[in-house]
């Protein structure tokens, strides 16, 4: 019998703007929708000033079957600081929350706990600062925020902006190891595996990738990642 998987992907939209300074959010959707995810970790997904309306329209979206997990504003932003998840019918949203990170410029991260095909899980999405110190800071701030909740099979997504080893990054997050995904920015040419996934002990990344099939290498700056999560544990057992 197979083992159930789940299809967890994070990408950078830079806003909708391609490296051909055009902003087309449907190709955005297009890159978006090649993925063939189940649930989508999406950074820089709302334009930078305020109110930071949504660089990818709410009804764009939506006509495509996606569901917008509820960290922005209805007709307004897609999400938190930037960061949003999108999710197929097939995941249910038990809870969600969003938190403000440390740092001399603006971030935040989003948490969605779900029930999906390999059982309940936690996710967490982020766009960590330019700065390693604040990026510490973050990934310490994201650790406290998680401490006191019920545990759950959990995976931290985003954009880490850690151009070197991720092993300092690693030692912050105790219990959630970094899987070692490739080199996804910048889009033409990757040099750094900027965009990260961590999953703790009760995950398996069964299968990741990069997605660099047309147009991923134009549409954004940054490639988007993807991984085949399987729970460790059965879903009967790890909701007992």
């Amino acid at each position: 019998m197979s083992v159930p998987r789940l299809r967890l992907a994070s990408y950078n939209l830079q806003k909708c703007v391609g490296l051909d300074l055009r902003r087309r959010p449907a190709r955005s959707l297009q890159v978006i929708e090649a993925l063939e995810a189940d649930l989508v970790v999406l950074q820089e997904a709302d334009k930078r000033m305020p109110p930071r309306p949504a660089a990818l329209p709410h009804d764009m979206v939506e006509d495509h079957g996606w569901r917008i997990l509820p960290f922005g504003q209805p007709g307004g932003s897609l999400g938190w600081h930037g960061n949003a998840m999108l999710a197929r019918p097939s995941v249910e949203v038990l809870a969600t929350a969003h938190l403000d990170l440390p740092g001399l410029e603006p971030r935040g991260a989003i948490r969605a706990d779900v029930q999906t095909s390999i059982g309940p899980l936690r996710v967490i999405g982020t766009h960590l600062g330019l700065i390693r110190r604040f990026r510490h800071l973050q990934l310490q701030a994201i650790m406290r925020h998680l401490a006191p909740l019920a545990p759950l099979p959990t995976v931290i997504a985003g954009d880490f902006n850690e151009w070197g080893s991720p092993r300092p990054l690693d030692a912050l997050t105790p219990g959630i190891g970094i899987v070692a995904t490739a080199r996804s920015f910048p889009a033409p040419r990757p040099v750094a595996a900027l965009d990260r996934v961590a999953v703790t002990a009760d995950l398996r990344a069964a299968a990741h990738g990069v997605h660099i099939a047309r147009p991923a290498r134009v549409a954004s700056d940054h490639l988007p990642i993807w991984v085949d999560l399987e729970a460790t544990l059965s879903p009967a057992a790890a909701t007992c």
